[in-house]
C-alpha cells in the first residue's frame, strides 16, 4: 500500500496547489501566479518533500534568484543568444554560490527573458507562488505523515 499511497498523496497534492494558484491568479486577483517552472518545483516539493533541494529555502531564494537576474538582463542588458546563456549561468551559479540550489529555478532566466518579463514578475507569479507552493508543501506533508503511519 505505501507504494502508491506517496505518489498519489504527491500527484494530489501537486494537483490542488497548481489548481490553488491558478484559481487565486485568475479568479481573486486578476493576476498570474503560475509559471511552467513550478510544474518541476512541484516533483520536488510534493514528491521529494526531504530532499535539500526542495527545502522552503531553496525553493523560494533560488527563484527569485533567477527571476532577478532574468528580468536584470530583460532591463539593462537585452535578450540575444549570448545573454539568454549568460544569464542562466548567472542563475545556476548565484544559485550554488548562495547553498539555495533548485533546479526548477534554473528555467527562470529564459522564461523571463524570452517572454520580456519586469520587475512586477518577482512578485507575481515568482515569490507569490513559491511562498504558496512551500506552504502547501508543508500542509500536505502534515497530512501525508498521517496518512502514511496508518497505511
Amino acid at each position: 500500500m505505501k507504494k502508491f499511497t506517496l505518489p498519489l498523496i504527491a500527484g494530489v497534492s501537486a494537483s490542488v496547489t497548481i489548481g490553488f494558484l491558478l484559481y487565486l491568479g485568475v479568479t481573486l486577483s486578476n493576476t498570474t501566479l503560475i509559471m511552467a517552472p513550478f510544474g518541476a518545483t512541484a516533483v520536488l516539493v510534493f514528491g521529494l518533500p526531504k530532499s535539500p533541494l526542495a527545502q522552503p529555502k531553496n525553493v523560494i531564494l533560488g527563484h527569485l534568484i533567477t527571476a532577478f537576474i532574468g528580468v536584470f538582463f530583460v532591463e539593462f542588458i537585452g535578450v540575444s543568444q549570448m545573454s539568454l546563456a549568460v544569464a542562466t549561468g548567472l542563475g545556476v551559479s548565484g544559485m550554488l554560490l548562495t547553498k539555495t540550489t533548485h533546479p526548477p529555478a534554473g528555467a527562470n532566466p529564459l522564461l523571463i527573458m524570452m517572454s520580456g518579463q519586469t520587475w512586477l514578475f518577482l512578485l507575481t507569479p515568482v515569490l507569490t507562488g513559491a511562498v504558496i507552493i512551500v506552504l502547501m508543501g508543508k500542509v500536505m506533508q502534515l497530512f501525508q505523515d498521517k496518512l502514511v503511519v496508518k497505511c
